[in-house]
């Protein structure tokens, strides 16, 4: 099977969209075709062995559109969505000026006489009605021939059998024109016969102001459309901006200034305090203070030393290194997450489904109706001039933009702040689900917790901490057991200096031995004590309380017990508040570990965990989510996305912690940058509002279409004598699919409600 990207030129609404992927479902060997109208873009899985490129281009030309395979680089280039919208944006606003710069005249010299405004001699009277129907004629064709594209795509569409939003505007507009120009000669008639009363009557209803209007407004609506489609991708602008154009590169010993897309692997690049990282690589000398918020949203530069690895696209607050190239071009992190969110907003939520079932027949049903309440008003003894209008304003009101823009503006807009936060959704389904969440499993070891055991308790029997600390410390220096690891982090921590040592010896299940200052020093379990006969009843005295899932290593000197130190693997900062958070948002919280019970319920009541799933191992723990299911819990299980991929795979929603910039986690849904389990409130949080304002658009495209189309037909006209005039509606048809886009342009304003922390 072959994924692939394509450009898609000529969609104008959320018909077309089905035209389109109808089209090429038809195609042998196509296993999925997703369509997206705020990008212009088409994902299709396919069978290479029964289709090619060339043939899905054929297939989308053959319904009326245009398309062309995307370059893979093209997410790292100018030609970006953000810049196809400017483009879109420029060329809208210049049809739009120069169609009010017609427009308005043609308004001024249609309506003038009606209103008492001044106008030259040769307009007035029914001699010079000739002169005032052609001379609005003249000033509509320039407005006509700035907005053909109406007319070529809508008619072609309609030819198609394929009718679209353009074929729509094309069939009022055309109906106004032809009428106006039919009026013409209707005058032209009168005068003839020296029938004034009928010139009159013909010159009242000429409709070209209509055509004008409509035209006019409906690209006013464009422009303001395309103005805010381009805020959509600024997330993503922000993110592609960040990368720097130039990088220092050592060559021949010399330090050489080139674009980046010329840095290759294994270069040295040189970075000077103040200056973006160009690619990926490793600190080969000197050390810097990174400032890595833009990709990992966290707010604390990261101290980064020789061995270390440097990001693109992140920042060198202070200090000055050189590092050794090991990715560039689509390989780069920040090419990952831009391509992460690039498939997420390609790809379509559940939630559109209904929008796109209406969608594929909403033009044919609405020319239908325009055709019907013309007829009906016929019928009912109205003027051919009354039931034209009619038919005009059911055909410009309607608005399938809405409901084509109402689901994947929002998507863009949520995915995109998800990704400034350090959140990113692998689609559009994963961020949807994510709002139905309702039991929360968490993994303990570097979820809950640090990941890496600390030194927790501290308690001589002599002497004091310090020098306990001091003599442990030099001891365990000599050990690579996680434990001893803690021990002398804790002594470097707190520049305390190691001692020598001499015979050191470990002793299986025990724990090690050695000499230092001509006295032997032993460090182990209870049983190391036990075996050497070293009394431990007076460490009961150091500390009471309950052992709490730590591990007690005891010391003696000389076959005498000199105190104990506790270690534990302790919960992050920010566990317990991501936790309460949860709890109040009314979610199950889930601890699932293959540490022993006591040990897992003391962290979790650390935590404020409320329910615990212990002693399961690894291979058992998707067992364990399918357990959850089966009750009709949508479940979440948050782990490293290491040893818990299965169960990652097997919930609802897979989200892995503590990723940083390595997002490529392939059986999660939802990659969390930070290790921070606040985040999972977070993307919560921002699912709802996501999914809470594509609700609000399609709530609104529905209900703006349901009774603005009834309205345009006359329905109150019998009643109240009121109905709405064709350049109205076009106005209201314009201003509804910029709403939707603006609604969604709110998700911007989007924010964690916690406070940020250093992990």
């Amino acid at each position: 099977m072959r994924k692939e990207t394509y450009d898609v030129t000529g969609m104008t609404c959320s018909s077309c969209v089905r035209h389109v992927e109808k089209a090429v479902e038809k195609q042998p060997g196509v296993k999925k075709v997703t369509v997206n109208l705020l990008k212009n873009s088409m994902v299709v899985d396919y069978d290479e062995n029964k289709l090619n490129q060339v043939e899905i281009e054929h297939a989308v030309s053959d319904a009326g559109y245009g398309a062309r395979l995307r370059s893979k680089n093209a997410d790292l280039t100018k030609d970006t969505e953000e810049n196809s919208a400017q483009k879109e944006y420029e060329s809208y606003e210049r049809r739009l000026i120069w169609s009010v710069i017609f427009t308005v005249p043609l308004i001024y010299l249609s309506m003038g006489h009606m209103l008492g405004w001044p106008l030259p001699f040769f307009f007035l009277g029914t001699t010079n009605a000739i002169t005032f129907a052609f001379t609005q004629f003249l000033l509509l064709l320039p407005v006509v021939y700035l907005n053909r594209s109406y007319f070529i795509n809508g008619f072609k569409s309609l030819f198609k059998g394929a009718p679209n939003m353009d074929s729509l505007v094309a069939l009022g507009a055309s109906a106004a024109l032809v009428y106006g120009v039919f009026t013409i000669y209707k005058i032209g008639i009168g005068l003839e016969f020296l029938d004034f009363k009928s010139v009159s009557a013909h010159v009242m209803n000429l409709y070209f102001e209509s055509a004008g209007t409509i035209l006019t407004l409906i690209t006013l609506g464009k422009t303001l459309e395309a103005k805010a489609k381009g805020k959509t991708t600024d997330a993503i602008s922000k993110l592609l901006n960040l990368a720097p154009k130039m990088a220092r590169v050592l060559r021949d010993n010399q330090e050489k200034n080139v674009p980046v897309e010329e840095v290759k692997k294994d270069d040295v690049v040189i970075v000077k305090a103040g200056e973006s990282i160009p690619v990926d690589g490793v600190i080969i000398s000197g050390s810097a203070s990174i400032d890595e918020s833009a990709l990992t949203g966290e707010s604390l530069p990261v101290d980064k030393k020789e061995g270390d690895k440097a990001i693109g696209a992140t920042i060198n607050r202070n200090g000055y290194f050189k590092m050794r190239v090991t990715k560039t071009g689509d390989e780069t992190v920040l090419a990952q997450i831009v391509k992460l969110v690039d498939e997420a907003t390609s790809s379509k939520a559940p939630i559109a489904n209904l929008a796109d079932r209406v969608s594929g027949v909403f033009v044919p049903i609405v020319i239908g109706i325009a055709f019907i309440a013309a007829i009906i008003w016929l019928l009912l003894g109205s003027t051919f001039e009354f039931a034209l209008s009619i038919g005009i304003s059911v055909l410009v009101i309607s608005c399938p933009c809405a409901l084509g823009l109402a689901t994947p503006t929002a998507i863009m807009v949520g995915t995109g702040q998800g990704a400034i936060n350090g959140i990113l959704f692998k689609s559009a389904k994963a961020l949807e689900t994510t709002h139905e969440l309702q039991t929360i499993v968490f993994d303990k070891t570097g979820t809950i917790t640090e990941g890496k055991p600390v030194v927790t308790d501290i308690f001589p029997l002599q002497n004091t901490e310090n020098d306990l600390l001091q003599i442990a410390a030099s001891l365990e220096s000599l050990s690579e057991h996680p434990l001893a690891q803690a021990i002398t982090n804790s002594a470097k921590e707190k520049n305390l200096s190691f001692l020598e040592v001499e015979k050191f010896t470990q002793v299986a299940g025990q724990g090690i031995s050695g000499i230092i200052d001509g006295k032997k020093i032993l460090a182990g379990n209870l049983k190391m004590m036990n075996e050497n006969q070293i009394e431990t009843t007076s460490a009961n005295f150091l500390d009471n309380s309950p052992n709490g899932g730590k591990t007690t290593l005891y010391f003696a000197q000389d076959n005498r017990l000199i105190g104990i130190i506790r270690v534990a693997d302790v919960i992050k900062d920010t566990s317990k508040e991501a936790i309460e958070e949860l709890n109040q948002m009314g979610l199950q919280t889930i601890m699932l570990t293959g540490d022993n019970e006591t040990t897992a319920r003391s962290i979790a009541k650390k935590a404020g965990i409320r329910n615990v799933i212990a002693e399961v191992l690894p291979a058992d723990k998707e067992h364990e989510i399918q357990k959850l299911q089966n009750q009709g819990q949508k479940v979440a299980m948050v782990g490293d996305g290491i040893n818990d991929a299965p169960a990652l795979a097997r919930a609802d929603v897979g989200i892995a912690i503590g990723a940083g910039t390595d997002i490529a986690i392939d059986s999660a849904d939802v990659v969390l940058m930070k290790s921070q389990l606040t985040e999972v409130s977070t993307a919560i949080r921002l699912s709802k509002a996501t999914i809470k304002n594509i609700k609000e658009n399609l709530f609104w495209a529905f209900i703006y279409n349901i009774i603005g189309i009834p309205i345009a037909a006359g329905i109150f006209y019998p009643t109240f004598g009121f109905k709405l005039s064709p350049m109205i509606c076009a106005l209201a048809m314009s201003f509804s699919s910029v709403f939707v886009v603006t609604n969604a342009l709110r998700l911007r304003f989007f924010s964690a409600r916690h406070s940020d922390h250093k992990n």
